[in-house]
């Protein structure tokens, strides 16, 4: 070959790893790439170009790109669910001859020089039960059962106290609950801050389960012509028997959430690949996912019993299944998807009450027709119903795809 040759193939960038093997003419230090499958994804696509013909190590430039990740990390696993976190799979493990991301994560952590002395705590400890959260997702309920004892024995305006007074005790101890324990995400991350919208639109949703049923129910008959006098069976109905069901399942939403992340971990410690971990952690998911819809059912059976209302079933399980996914989303650092949920079923619901208002308007009739023609079908309680089990369809869809990753329970994971 002539010195002109030598130069060009000299100015080579490595083996095509967009296609299944490498170009011809091309030179790799361990032959061809063989049994790699065809057609990467677009996430693997930015780990297409391959490191200089020259470097001979294509793990070395790997390292180089992701070196602060390798030097903060604490194990191999870390860095397993930080390479998951940027778009590396197994099949782009393969590319850098290795079986999985796992054992490349292994090598990438055994190449990073350490300086002598203890070694550190482990990356993933197991999520502890303390008596701390345990006793803060309780105030919830307890608090929403004193409330409610309060408006019934009170009348005129110290109900009108009461009902403030309440109302923002509940907020303080439901936020306080949300802050700590395993609805405040995986320890050694900071919990995401959840912006205005999304919390406008969770008040929202509570309050319709309070009177939206009764307001539209009113609004479809010619009214309202009078305020809410809180009694469950009065002009207006006030539901209090499903929001304080809900306040109480704070309680078995942080144990769901704890028993999520405690077998997530365990998983992960003994997974040797990306596949094996997911396909141990959906059942993990949907099991926690079904203890609580089941604690949450018991709940209101309980609820409506003792103060003598209806149950309201099929909408406050839509409404509680909704806060939860969003909740362990939004702490397992995925806040957008949460966000359009929370946002599409808070805006179903006030099209529905809008729509008859509008519909009341020379013209416009055709407005109330799609509104007065479901609950003819199936009751006011149909629109809370399916606003809120759409989106948390759509939820539980999304969580089985992200909340089964890897990067979703180690410190690691980058958020969306």
């Amino acid at each position: 070959m002539s010195d002109l040759d030598d130069r060009t193939a000299d100015r080579g960038a490595g083996p095509d790893l967009t296609e299944s093997g490498p170009a011809r003419g091309t030179w790799s230090p361990a032959g061809p790439v063989r049994d790699v499958p065809d057609g990467p994804t677009r996430a693997e696509r930015k780990w297409a170009v391959g490191p200089r013909r020259g470097v001979g190590d294509p793990v070395k430039a790997l390292l180089h790109r992701h070196r602060e990740l390798c030097e903060r990390a604490v194990d191999p696993l870390e860095i397993a669910a930080g390479l998951e976190a940027h778009g590396v799979t197994d099949r782009t493990a393969a590319r850098f001859r290795h079986r999985d991301v796992f054992s490349l994560a292994e090598e990438l952590y055994a190449r990073v020089p350490r300086t002598a002395g203890p070694r550190p705590t482990p990356a993933l400890p197991a999520p502890r039960i303390r008596a701390g959260w345990a006793l803060l997702t309780l105030m919830p309920g307890a608090l929403g059962a004193a409330t409610v004892a309060g408006l019934r024995a009170t009348h005129g305006h110290p109900r009108l106290m009461v009902a403030f007074g309440g109302l923002l005790a509940l907020s303080l101890a439901t936020g306080a609950a949300l802050r700590h324990g395993p609805l405040a995400g995986p320890p050694g991350t900071r919990t995401w801050r959840i912006t205005l919208g999304t919390r406008a639109c969770t008040f929202w949703l509570l309050g319709y389960a309070l009177v939206g049923d009764g307001l539209l129910h009113a609004v479809l008959t010619g009214g309202p012509d009078t305020p809410p006098t809180g009694a469950p069976y009065g002009p207006w109905p006030t539901a209090t028997a499903p929001v304080l069901a809900l306040l109480a399942a704070c309680a078995p939403a942080a144990w769901s959430a704890h028993l999520l992340a405690a077998g997530a971990r365990r998983r992960l410690v003994g997974s040797r690949g990306l596949g094996d971990f997911t396909a141990a952690a959906k059942p993990l998911l949907y099991g926690a996912f079904a203890l609580f819809l089941g604690a949450l059912t018991a709940l209101l059976a309980l609820c409506g019993t003792v103060l003598h209302e209806p149950v309201a079933l099929p909408q406050a399980l839509t409404l509680g299944a909704l806060l939860l996914l969003a909740r362990l989303l939004t702490a397992h650092r995925h806040r957008r998807a949460p966000a359009l949920a929370l946002g599409a079923a808070a805006a179903t619901e006030t099209t529905a009450l809008a729509l008859p208002l509008a519909g009341r308007l020379p013209g416009c009739a055709f407005l109330a027709t799609p509104v007065e023609t479901l609950t003819g079908a199936w009751g006011e309680a149909a629109v809370p119903a399916l606003a809120c089990g759409t989106a948390a369809l759509a939820l539980l869809w999304h969580a089985g795809r992200t909340l089964t990753r890897a990067s979703a329970h180690a410190p690691s994971g980058a958020p969306e």
